[in-house]
């Protein structure tokens, strides 16, 4: 099965990636693993990157897309993948469409996870991360015993400026602009599918999963 996973910031597919692509016994890939791996293994494409991200330049797509283009025709690619990161726009996902109809193959499904923006807000916000070991806590789902405090090694407790309301609403407003023409795309192509990410994790991956079933070859 060949599965794009899409969502907004904090609406945890990172998390939700790894448990699907596990349930289908497919390899997970994600942009940054591909990127890190590129780079460090000193890759002709990752000396490419490294030398735009050394800049402080977005990579450009024709980079990236080489990347993610070498990744899929792995051996463990070939019966299906499920792709985090990957399309970030429509020139991306036309590519991909036809990378994949040179193979013979097209992907099955786009999942959405929709979570609403004051949830994610509600998620991002209440992070807090120890200056000492850099442990990260939630001051709602995983709050330390003392507040302002680290258990595992007593270090102080801040909020990172990225997990700030303002900030989030920010990247909120951004993934709005550039992703809204992506979730189009999909919507008209007939592949797109959109599932609750509040609750449970468990929860979450079971409704995905649920979903996922019924496109099953």
């Amino acid at each position: 099965m060949r599965v794009v996973l899409v969502g907004p910031p904090g609406a945890g597919k990172g998390t939700q990636a790894q448990f699907i692509a596990s349930n289908l016994a497919i390899p997970k890939i994600s942009t940054g693993d591909i990127f890190r791996y590129n780079v460090s293994a000193g890759t002709e494409l990752g000396q490419q990157a490294k030398a735009f991200m050394d800049r402080g330049d977005l990579v450009p797509d024709e980079v990236t897309i080489a990347m993610v283009s070498d990744r899929l025709l792995e051996d463990d690619a070939q019966a299906g993948f499920l792709l985090d990161g990957f399309p970030r726009n429509v020139p991306q996902a036309e590519t991909l469409r036809k990378l994949l109809a040179e193979w013979d193959a097209r992907l099955d499904i786009v999942l959405e996870l929709v979570v609403d923006d004051d949830e994610v807000v509600r998620r991002l916000s209440g992070r807090r991360t120890c200056r000492r070991c850099g442990r990260i806590w939630h001051i709602l789902f995983e709050p330390p015993t003392r507040p302002g405090l680290c258990d595992d090694c007593g270090g102080e407790l801040f909020q990172r400026d990225d997990d700030r309301e303002e900030t989030i609403r920010h990247r909120l407003d951004v993934y709005q602009k550039q992703t809204q023409p992506l979730i189009s795309f999909y919507a008209d192509e007939g592949i797109l599918l959109g599932i609750d990410a509040t609750g449970p994790v468990e929860e979450i991956t079971e409704r995905a999963m649920s979903a996922l079933r019924r496109f099953m070859r």
